[in-house]
């Protein structure tokens, strides 16, 4: 794909079995070029083998999280739309029946988004979440508003700006439409993913109480508002679940809050009894909380939950008793969400999933059969034509594994008598993975000529918990070798082992690109090592000391490098690329955002400064009205100039195969 090509990427996501087995909702998304914003519709399909799709809601605007009514005869949904064209916004919280007379019910409307709807299982209430604006927020003009009191240690957040005076909470709503919502987790704490009890008097939920970075909690809510927190303050927990008999509350997590990154687990915990969780999948050190499929789910039987394992996210079914988990559906691939029931008396599971050729679509098994759902993305990978890749392994020095896991994509029209430049891309994180799934930047680098390589290097996710812990700072309780150091090693054997193995690559014109951590290591192997002959840091973390005091998760980064930055302000520095910047010689292109709060825009200015006092050959692009998260929901017309800057850049550098 090129980057025109962008516009009408559709994909398939989130399907919701129905109660009675016989209709799968689901989101149907794409990106609008020319609107500049991107579109998402709710859609139905039966689940009988000749059914038909047809759209439920208009997909005008950006619909979405389609939710099941227990007795099937409704629907909740989210949607999302412009307001006056400069980024205000206006949420809806809406129901619609199904397959009955009757008109759309507008159930909520706010300037803040609504998430997570859930109906409880008496049919009575509609639980979600959503931001609590501070009445200083009717003041329409911010120079006219109090100043904000700052008492929490996480009083911003990446793509949502100030939280501090903006807390999300879980609100109810009566279904029969009497009465306003409600407000059940008033206060300055975090709530979020609300699951119903049985008997519809409560929900347990995500709590994160603000306090101090990377705690969370399981707690639950009577619908009075009387809170209780389930967890201790050690443990960092996420998605609770509740059990259809409300028993138990599955989760994910760990035990140690001290010890991020690391694998993290599902495990129950007792609603009647606070207290550490009971972990049920330690026997498989992978990380289930992958990071497109993060909660799990009950079934008749037990759970659900998805695990990521060398670039592929897939299903097993947990015992809840303490069984080895099975594996339910695999392959090369990532399966992204999932629900389960029963189809004419057989277990069924649809479920959406992607991989390297092909965007996230649905698909449904019944009784052990799989068969495809959706074919939304079939136009355009028709138009595209997606290049596959190809796994290999790299050397490594970590003690007992077979080697890095690593990927090539030939260039489009790939011809093996010429020599191309290549790419060597590495991810952000650090503790995520490349892999089985569809990623449009690996797809237009390699229709714009250029072999396209990528890995999963120590630190990543994807294998064993020492893996994982590889890159912690050496100064930490359980020390690695801190960030630049053996993830470094692995990344350059994989260019080593790559121009090895494919002898169509020119070992002249080598390319290193990445964003965030990605970013990181891009700018500390090119203050290292003289490899390569173009770069790009983008998003990245350059200077990792400011970036402790800096960034939205100011205060969180000494659970992976170690000391407190004040007590020993040195080792941020030693592992600081800015800190080698008269060691650059490589040509450097910066890629930022200026509203990014992970990476705060002063991680780029303080890299391109010390370049351009230093005479070094350098480059840098900001773009306005953009968080961290550019490369995956900045405006369509951003993420488009940002990839034809990329492939600009690189190709005046060191030319592309196109060029040959």
């Amino acid at each position: 794909m090129t980057p025109d090509q962008l516009d009408q990427f559709t994909s398939a996501s989130d399907p919701q079995l129905s109660p009675d087995g016989r209709n799968v909702a689901y989101v149907v998304s794409r990106v609008d070029l020319e609107g500049n914003t991107y579109r998402s519709q709710i859609w139905v399909i039966g689940t009988h083998a000749d059914a038909r799709p047809r759209p439920l809601s208009a997909g005008e605007h950006r619909d979405g999280q389609p939710r099941w009514s227990p007795d099937g005869s409704m629907l909740a949904f989210t949607s999302t739309r412009s307001t006056d064209g400069r980024g205000g916004k206006e949420s809806t919280l809406h129901l619609l029946p199904f397959e009955a007379p009757g008109e759309t019910v507008l159930v909520h409307t706010s300037a803040e988004g609504m998430s997570s709807p859930t109906i409880s299982p008496d049919g009575q209430w509609l639980a979600f979440s959503m931001r609590t604006r501070s009445n200083d927020y009717a003041v329409t003009d911010p120079a006219k508003r109090e100043p904000r009191k700052i008492e929490n240690m996480l009083f911003t957040l990446n793509g949502e700006g100030f939280i501090c005076d903006r807390p999300s909470h879980i609100y109810v709503a009566a279904l029969d439409g009497s009465g306003e919502i409600r407000n059940l987790t008033e206060g300055q704490h975090e709530c979020s993913g609300p699951s119903w009890f049985a008997d519809s008097t409560r929900l347990a939920f995500d709590l994160n109480p603000l306090l101090t970075k990377g705690t969370n909690h399981a707690a639950t809510v009577t619908l009075d508002g009387n809170i209780t927190v389930l967890t201790p303050q050690t443990s960092i927990i996420n998605a609770p679940v509740v059990s259809p008999d409300g028993t138990q509350i599955a989760v994910i997590g760990t035990d140690d809050v001290d010890t991020f990154f690391e694998n993290a687990h599902v495990g129950l915990v007792n609603p009647h009894a606070p207290g550490s969780a009971n972990w049920l999948t330690k026997s498989i050190d992978r990380t289930w909380a992958a990071m497109m499929a993060r909660m799990p789910t009950w079934t008749e039987r037990g759970l659900l939950g998805a695990l990521e394992d060398r670039g592929n996210v897939h299903l097993y079914e947990i015992d809840p008793h303490g069984g080895e988990p099975t594996l339910l559906l695999g392959g090369d691939r990532t399966i992204t969400s999932w629900s389960t029931g029963s189809v004419d008396g057989n277990d069924a599971i649809v479920f959406s999933a992607t991989d390297r050729t092909t965007p996230s679509e649905l698909y449904i098994v019944i009784g052990g059969t799989e068969r495809r759902l959706t074919n939304v993305s079939s136009t355009w990978t028709a138009t595209t034509n997606p290049v596959d890749g190809e796994h290999f392994l790299a050397p490594t020095t970590a003690a007992g594994a077979d080697g890095v896991d690593a990927w090539i994509y030939r260039p489009k029209d790939f011809d093996p008598s010429k020599k191309y430049p290549m790419l060597m891309n590495i991810h952000g994180g650090p503790f995520a993975q490349y892999g089985n799934f569809y990623f449009d930047e690996f797809q237009m680098q390699a229709d714009a000529g250029y072999v396209v390589v990528c890995s999963n290097p120590r630190g990543g996710s994807g294998r064993d918990t020492a893996w994982g812990s590889a890159i912690r700072g050496p100064k930490h309780i359980k020390p690695g070798g801190g960030w630049g150091s053996v993830d470094t090693d692995d990344v350059m054997s994989v260019v080593d082992e790559a121009l090895r193995r494919f002898d169509f690559i020119d070992p002249d014109r080598l390319g290193v690109l990445g964003g965030s951590y990605g970013g990181y290591l891009t700018s500390w192997i090119i203050s290292h090592s003289d490899r390569f002959a173009a770069a790009c840091s983008e998003r990245s973390a350059n200077n990792l000391l400011s970036l402790e005091f800096g960034s939205d998760f100011a205060g969180f980064f000494n659970a992976e490098l170690g000391p407190h930055h004040f007590d020993d302000p040195e080792e941020y520095l030693r592992m600081s690329p800015v800190s080698y910047v008269r060691d650059i010689n490589t040509p450097l292109l910066i890629v930022h955002s200026e509203d990014d709060l992970r990476c705060p825009v002063e991680q780029a200015t303080q890299l391109f400064v010390s370049m351009k006092i230093l005479e070094k050959d350098v480059e840098y692009w900001l773009f306005p009205a953009e968080s961290h998260e550019l490369t995956r929901s900045g405006s369509p017309i951003h993420r488009k100039r940002r990839a034809e800057i990329i492939l600009e850049y690189f190709n005046r550098q060191m030319g592309s195969g196109l060029n040959n």
